[in-house]
């Protein structure tokens, strides 16, 4: 099961409380306060987590509830801390935090609900980055503190305050150099697998992949890059038809877009009207994404009828850079490795 999206409910621990006692031994029967202080509540913390790639842990338990504080002790012994609990995200989770109105929100933006706005409060994409989601409580304060020159039996002390609580909602993004867009039976899945050691399940329905595929492609000199495989796309994509929104929303990070076009038409589909649709879905989806650079692989070269429509396609889109490949005869598929190492290809270091 791959979660992408999700609600979960956060809550820190309570803060111990100071106490009131006093010193009381054989020779010292008038020893004064020695209430101790409590413990602080224990905090809800998010970690990036690179070994964790989706959050499908949080869809069978979404909560994080961090320990309480223990109240402070006789002999000025203060409480002991509550433990905070940790919750694992992957790379490229975005935050946003739930108030009685964005909870309604969240739930109305899963259903596909037009202008729909969260703010998100944290955007997680570092490796053992932390997030504080919910603070602890402060701890109270033992009579120890109370006493003075003119109060010298003070009975006051101060009680735990209690920790932050709320709704969450989680959105994975995923993180890549360059993201495969195109219709469903394009070839993307096929092309990231020879691109990368990555293995996505290739057949020859449409919708075979339903989930976010991220291929590492391999260059000479120790550099690389990651290309994110996304499910296809239909046209209303942008109006979340074909869960178009969960599948748009995970090349919004990426530095390029590749459009893959069947060139062959052999889905029955025209070349020239496949990149006019895919454009504006993109454009539709987010004004931003659209001004990302792009370029076109022009796939299944080696099928008939290929060739002609190529010399068509670069004629109507002549400024655009058109990369011919093919899957099944390896033709293209060195040029477009060159061209992503040139492009987005960076120097690996651990």
């Amino acid at each position: 099961m791959f979660i992408d999206h999700i609600r979960i409910f956060a809550k820190a621990g309570k803060g111990g409380d100071g106490v009131v006692s006093w010193r009381r031994e054989k020779f010292v029967p008038k020893g004064g306060p020695d209430g101790g202080d409590g413990g602080a509540g224990g905090d809800v913390v998010l970690v990036v987590d690179p070994s964790t790639d989706n959050l499908r842990q949080y869809h069978y338990d979404p909560k994080l509830i961090a320990e309480d504080g223990r109240d402070g002790a006789a002999w000025k012994r203060t409480g002991r801390g509550g433990k905070r609990v940790v919750g694992k995200v992957p790379p490229g989770t975005v935050v946003y935090r739930s108030t009685a109105e964005t909870v309604q929100l969240a739930a109305e933006m899963e259903r596909g609900d037009e202008g729909i706005e969260l703010e998100p409060v944290a955007d997680l994409v570092e490796h053992g980055q932390e997030y504080v989601l919910c603070k602890g409580g402060t701890p109270g304060l033992g009579n120890t503190h109370f006493r003075s020159a003119t109060n010298r039996a003070p009975t006051e002390h101060t009680l735990g305050t209690a920790g932050e609580e709320g709704g969450f909602y989680l959105e994975l993004r995923r993180i890549a150099d360059a993201g495969l867009v195109g219709f469903p039976n394009a070839g993307k899945s096929t092309l990231i697998g020879e691109l990368s050691a990555a293995k996505p399940k290739v057949a020859s329905y449409p919708f075979t992949t339903l989930q976010p595929v991220v291929g590492v492609v391999e260059f000479p000199k120790f550099r690389r890059c990651t290309v994110a495989d996304i499910p296809g796309l239909i046209e209303g994509a942008h109006e979340n038809r074909g869960l178009g929104h969960d599948f748009l929303r995970h090349i919004t990070r990426c530095r390029m877009l590749l459009f893959v076009i069947d060139m062959a038409g052999s889905e029955g589909r025209e070349p020239i009207s496949d990149l006019e649709v895919l454009r504006r879905e993109v454009r539709e989806y987010d004004e931003e994404l659209a001004a990302f650079p792009w370029k076109v692989v022009a796939n299944k070269m080696d099928l008939v009828g290929a060739e002609d429509q190529l010399a068509f396609f670069r004629a109507r889109f002549p400024k655009v850079e058109v990369l011919p490949v093919s899957c099944h005869t390896g033709e293209g598929i060195e040029e477009l490795r060159e061209m992503l190492d040139r492009v987005v290809g960076h120097r690996f270091s651990k």
